[in-house]
C-alpha cells in the first residue's frame, strides 16, 4: 500500500537535492502547483500512478527510487562512460534536436502578408530577453500581434512548425541507454514543456533540464554552464555538451567540458562523429 507521507518527504527530498524549485519542477511534470504541494504534503491519497510517473521522468530517476523501492538519493548509482571518461551528457534543443523558428516565421509570413525578413527582425529584437525571462511570453505575443494586425501566440506557431532532426532525436535516445542525459537550451517560457507533452522532444529519463528562461542566464555565460553542472552532480571531466554552437561549445570547453558540435547542413556526419566519440568504455 502506498504511504502518501513517505512519498511525500521523499519527493521533497528528492527536489530538492535536483536542485528544482516546486514552480519549475511543475512545468517540467505538466503539473499544477497545487497538485504537488499537496503530494509532498501527503495530502493526495493515493496519487495517480501517471501523476507520479510524470514527477519521476521530471527528475531524471526511476519510478522505484521515488517510491521508495530501490536505490534512495544517498545511494551511488553506477554510470558508464565513454573511453574519454564522460557520463553525463547534455544535448542542445533548438537547432540539434529540432527546428521551429525559421518555419514559423514563414507560417506567419504567409498569414499576415508581413515579409518574414520584418518578423524574424522583431523575434531576434526581443529573443534574448525572452530567453533569460525578462519579458513574458504574454507581452512579446501582444507586441507580435501588433505588429501583425492578427492575433498571435508564437508557441502555438512554434509547436506547429518545430521540426525534428531525427538523426539526433534517435542518438539522444540510444545515448540516455548508456548514460545519463541532460538538456540544456537557451529558449522561451513554456517551449520546453510543450514540446515534450507534443512528443516533439525524445521521451526519456532527463536528469537535468537546464532552462534559460528559468535561471535567467544561458549559454555561453559561464554561470550557466556553473549550474548545469551542479545539476548534473559529476566533475566538469565527465560532462559532454553536444550544441550547433560554436560559441557555446568554446564556452564549455573552457569549463572543462568534452564538446561535440552539431552541424545541420552535415547532420547524418556530425550524428556518425558525435555517437563514435560516445561510444562507452569495454
Amino acid at each position: 500500500m502506498l504511504d502518501e507521507k513517505a512519498l511525500g518527504k521523499r519527493l521533497q527530498a528528492m527536489r530538492r537535492q535536483k536542485g528544482f524549485t516546486q514552480q519549475t519542477l511543475c512545468q517540467q511534470a505538466s503539473l499544477s502547483y497545487s497538485t504537488l504541494a499537496k503530494i509532498e504534503r501527503g495530502a493526495i491519497k493515493s496519487p495517480s500512478i501517471f501523476t507520479v510517473v510524470s514527477i519521476a521522468q521530471a527528475m531524471g530517476i526511476s519510478l522505484d527510487e521515488l517510491l521508495g523501492l530501490s536505490s534512495t538519493p544517498d545511494t551511488p548509482v553506477t554510470m558508464r562512460r565513454t573511453k574519454s571518461g564522460v557520463s553525463f551528457i547534455y544535448f542542445d534543443m533548438n537547432d540539434t534536436l529540432l527546428r521551429g523558428s525559421q518555419r514559423g516565421f514563414t507560417l506567419l509570413a504567409e498569414r499576415s502578408g508581413v515579409s518574414p525578413d520584418n518578423i524574424e527582425t522583431l523575434f531576434w529584437h526581443h529573443n534574448d530577453a525572452l530567453n533569460r525571462g525578462t519579458m513574458s511570453m504574454a507581452d512579446f505575443n501582444e507586441l507580435l500581434s501588433h505588429r501583425l494586425g492578427m492575433a498571435v501566440s508564437w508557441p502555438d506557431v512554434y509547436f506547429e512548425a518545430a521540426e525534428r532532426i531525427e538523426p539526433m532525436q534517435e542518438l539522444l535516445k540510444w545515448a540516455a541507454g548508456l548514460y545519463r542525459v541532460g538538456l540544456m537550451t537557451n529558449t522561451m517560457p513554456g517551449l520546453v514543456s510543450g514540446l515534450r507533452e507534443r512528443g516533439l522532444l525524445p521521451d526519456v529519463p532527463y536528469a537535468s533540464i537546464v532552462d534559460s528562461s528559468e535561471m535567467g542566464i544561458g549559454k555561453p555565460e559561464p554561470k550557466a554552464y556553473e549550474l548545469a553542472q551542479e545539476r548534473a552532480g559529476v566533475p566538469a571531466e565527465q560532462i559532454m555538451l553536444i550544441d550547433d554552437s560554436r560559441a557555446n561549445v568554446v564556452a564549455a570547453e573552457q569549463q572543462g567540458w568534452h564538446v561535440a558540435r552539431f552541424d545541420g547542413y552535415r547532420a547524418e556526419e556530425s550524428v556518425q562523429r558525435i555517437r563514435m566519440a560516445l561510444e562507452p568504455a569495454e
